[in-house]
Formats: structure tokens, sequence, C-alpha cells
């Protein structure tokens, strides 16, 4: 594998923190160089200058905010439209909002379809077409667990990843003749910031179950040079997935629901 990354450019959203951030590693580890985007300068700049430390790669920072519409054109023409092709893309920027759904402000709402569907889709779309043309590439887009169950509390971002993995399937199987692999991942609950950026507390069931981001990020990397369209981190969350296809749909909202726990952020304005 780190022969097929060597001397390739992997760029990866949403690198600040967390899962990104873990990709970012794992692929400079195995000799790719990087783009690395996201809101945060600061954390983008430390990482870049980590990395090139640690593994002697080539490290590009573009501080762009991808929840807005002209995002992924401006972040296209940055790279692949400035005639720097970019062999593996990790779409992995996201966030979800732990309230019911008419609790959350819609502005929020619409921030996360933004960010989560139509910027995600958008950069598929054109590095996508570039990778076809080439005859060769590598897109990974990271949906999530809750794709396979609408949860209440995460209602908006449930619904968004399974967006994520349908859309990325359907992909696949378009591009995989043209020599392009696609494949969505599917994490279950990890040790990163999106809990507290969701407003969620997390409880001592959910703290036992989660995964760390490096370890996420491993099987990511791993499931670029595979033709599986879906990928469902860690065996537990396998054997749950699969559970779930014998339970009946109302008591599979239930359970999402218990597991979630209760928002206990105040309805937003």
């Amino acid at each position: 594998m780190t022969d097929q990354l060597r001397g390739k450019t992997a760029l990866v959203t949403g690198a600040s923190s967390g899962i990104g951030a873990a990709f970012a590693r794992q692929l400079a580890a195995r000799g790719a160089a990087l783009v690395i985007v996201a809101r945060r300068q600061t954390e983008l700049d430390a990482l870049a200058a980590r990395l090139r430390a640690d593994h002697g790669v080539t490290v590009e920072v573009i501080a762009l905010d991808l929840g807005t519409a002209t995002a992924a054109g401006e972040l296209y023409a940055r790279t692949e439209g400035a005639g720097r092709p970019i062999d593996v893309v990790i779409n992995n920027a996201g966030f979800g909002d732990h309230r019911y759904f008419v609790d959350q402000s819609w502005d929020r709402v619409a921030a996360m379809l933004q960010l989560n569907i139509a910027t995600l889709t958008e950069l598929t779309h054109r590095f996508g077409r570039a990778m076809a043309a080439r005859g060769r590439g590598h897109l990974l887009n990271v949906a999530s667990v809750g794709a396979y169950t609408p949860s209440p509390s995460y209602a908006v971002y449930a619904a968004t990843k399974a967006y994520v993995r349908d859309f990325t399937e359907a992909v696949a199987f378009e591009l995989a003749p043209r020599g392009v692999r696609v494949c969505s991942l599917c994490p279950g609950l990890t040790a990163t910031e999106f809990q507290a950026v969701a407003g969620q507390e997390m409880n001592g069931l959910l703290k036992l179950a989660s995964m760390s981001a490096d370890r996420c990020a491993a099987i990511g990397v791993r499931s670029l040079f595979g033709w599986r369209r879906n990928v469902v981190t860690g065996w537990s969350n396998k054997l749950s997935m699969w559970m779930l296809r014998f339970v009946p749909r109302r008591m599979m909202v239930w359970i999402a629901a218990k597991t979630m726990g209760r928002p206990h952020l105040p309805p937003a304005t």
C-alpha cells in the first residue's frame, strides 16, 4: 500500500482535527503528498509542520470554509484546475447538531445540508470527472453508521449521511469501468471533536463504544485500494448494522433515540 501512495497527491477535507487529521497522518506515513483543507488556519499549519517533520512529505495548506456554495469550485480551481492532478480525494468535512429538528436554527440546518451534501457532491463530481478522464484515481466519501437508521436528535445529520452512502455506492458502480475506485466509509462513534461541536454529552456506553480516529482512518485508507463500495468500521459496528436488517423500523428509531440520548441544548433562536 505504501508503494501505491508514494508519489501520489491526496486531498483531505475537514483535516484540522479528528478523522480528517488522522487521514492526513495515515496518508503522509505512506509517502503521499498532501493538500489539507479546513477552516482553521492555525490547526492546519500545526498539522502540516508535524507531517513535514515526521514524514518528509510535501503538505499544502488551504484554509477554506467548505460550507459555502462557492467553496467546492474554488478548491477545485486551486488544485486540479490549476494543472495539479489530485490522485486521492477524502471528502471528510461534515458536522451534526444534537437537537430535535424544530429546535435547530434554520441557518444551522442549511449549513449542514450545504457542507454534508452539496459541497461533497460537487467535489465528487469535479474531481471524479478529472479522474475518469485520466482513467485512474481514488475517492472516499465519509458517511456514518447513522446512514443506516433514522436518528432522533440527529434527524438531518443521519439523513445527510444516508444520502452520502447511497450516492457514493451508485457513483462507485458508474466509475469502476473507468478505473476510478470510489468508496463510502461509515464510521461508528469515534473519539473526535464531533460530539462537542454537535453539543452531545457522551455517556459511558458511548465512550466505551468509540473508536480512535487513527484506527478509523487506517481502515479508510485500506479501503481506497479495494473494490468494496461501502465499508463499516469495526466488527461491533458491522454486527450492529447487520442485525438492524431484522429489527422493525419503529423499533430501530427507538433504539437510535435511546442510544443518542435526549438533547440537553436549549432550542436555537
